[in-house]
């Protein structure tokens, strides 16, 4: 068993075990190889920043549209009042100056596989030898009656950080005191398995200082949760759970699931008619692969892109590598800290590769810390390498999660969550 001490060092660095780059062999220079990569989240930033660092003489562009990427780790601190979401921004000036990354902030309109080049917004093509796509994700709004893109200013997801985020918690702090929040969660998979539950006890924090009369109901289409036993005797423990008066009621109604919205009256409808009303209603909708990976053939009919894990090149085109949250990586969750692990990984593969070099066997690890106070959290680990099959697998006697409830372990863990936040943005960005 990894202990706890030594596992909390290991990922506070953001290493990510990409065991492939501990090999001491000198790679060969490949001074023509250019890499395009698409999308400058912590998948696609980590690995511009990786290749450079293995391999200077290969040309990087990352494509990415905004000058400012906002963390979506933390942004459920905002609405507790822990964060400023300004405090969240990140920019890719180090990344440029520091590494001579090329980046470009437009929009990729179009992937073309066959040519090995990708078009941009304003009709420029780039050309490449490698191609590392790393979109994130987007919405299935048709899953859903009478809510779309264009009503997400009512009924905010606040799942892509920023102006969702602030517009959610505007809503928290102009509700009345006694006013009900409903979170709908999404159904599996979904980008960070125990976001929407860290946010009903970030929402439960500040309603419990500032509108203590509130409620708030997450309705849930699974039958269990990301850390459920861990944030259940969290909410027990400050939040009332399970009592007449506890301030969070969760609901699990995979047989019943939500299938309209009245946007205007803030108001759900489930698949049998049962009505729910919230003063504060956060959606946070069904997800697949982000549209470009969709309009380029990238993904299967999950919605998601099968990758060869050895190298997360893309089982359905050559040359084209998938990281982050719309691969599937599965059982490696899709978090900031997984998007990070696979980047190194296939970093160190896209190098190999380009330099006609075998790939060695990767391995990663994830980490996810929640918290449900400002100074108490909760974390789940886990570290995983390729089966023989060719498959991720989990190492057994390896992670874990929280050891107990013990008032002083929440308090460490809600500091290592602080600290990893910080240590993941250096680490990607920096």
């Amino acid at each position: 068993m990894v202990s706890r001490r030594h596992f909390i060092k290991l990922t506070g660095s953001a290493s990510a075990l990409f065991v492939a780059g501990c090999q001491s062999k000198k790679l060969i220079s490949s001074a023509s190889a250019h890499v395009v990569i698409i999308g400058g989240g912590f998948g696609g930033a980590t690995a511009a920043k990786t290749i450079k660092k293995l391999d200077p003489t290969i040309d990087v562009t990352l494509i990415e549209p905004k000058h400012h990427y906002i963390t979506c780790p933390g942004s459920n601190w905002v609405l507790a009042g822990l964060k400023n979401i300004n405090s969240l921004s990140v920019s890719y000036q180090q990344l440029s100056s520091q590494y001579d990354i090329k980046v470009v902030h437009d929009r990729v309109a179009t992937i073309d596989p066959d040519r090995h080049f990708v078009t941009i917004s304003n009709g420029h093509s780039i050309n490449y030898d490698r191609l590392i796509v790393s979109p994130g994700i987007d919405f299935r709004w048709e899953a859903i009656e009478g809510h779309n893109d264009s009503t997400a200013h009512l009924i905010p997801h606040a799942w892509k950080a920023g102006v969702q985020t602030t517009l959610l918690h505007s809503q928290l702090q102009n509700m009345h005191n006694g006013g009900t929040v409903i979170i709908c969660a999404p159904p599996n998979p979904f980008r960070c398995p125990p976001g929407p539950y860290e946010r009903a006890s970030m929402i439960a924090y500040y309603l419990k200082r500032h509108k203590p009369k509130s409620k708030i109901l997450i309705l849930d289409p699974k039958t269990h949760f990301s850390k459920q036993g861990l944030f259940i005797k969290g909410w027990e423990k400050h939040y009332g759970f399970g009592n007449d008066n506890s301030m969070i009621e969760w609901h699990s109604i995979p047989d019943n699931p939500v299938v309209k919205i009245d946007v205007k009256k803030r108001q759900l409808e489930t698949d049998f008619g049962d009505i729910f009303k919230a003063d504060v209603l956060n959606y946070i909708p069904a997800q697949q692969a982000a549209n470009i990976a969709q309009t380029s053939g990238l993904c299967d009919d999950s919605g998601w892109c099968p990758v060869i894990h050895k190298t997360s090149e893309s089982t359905l085109h050559s040359d084209i590598h998938v990281i982050g949250d719309a691969s599937i990586q599965s059982p490696i969750p899709k978090s900031a800290f997984a998007a990070n692990a696979e980047a190194k990984v296939c970093a160190f593969a896209v190098v190999s590769l380009l330099n006609e070099m075998d790939v060695s066997e990767p391995a990663w690890i994830n980490t996810c810390y929640s918290l449900i106070t400002a100074d108490q959290g909760i974390s789940v680990a886990m570290v995983y390498k390729l089966n023989p099959q060719g498959k991720i697998s989990k190492v057994k006697g390896a992670g874990g999660v929280t050891p107990s409830i013990d008032e002083r372990i929440l308090s460490l863990e809600a500091s290592y969550a602080k600290k990893w936040l910080e240590s993941i943005v250096a680490d990607s960005f920096t």
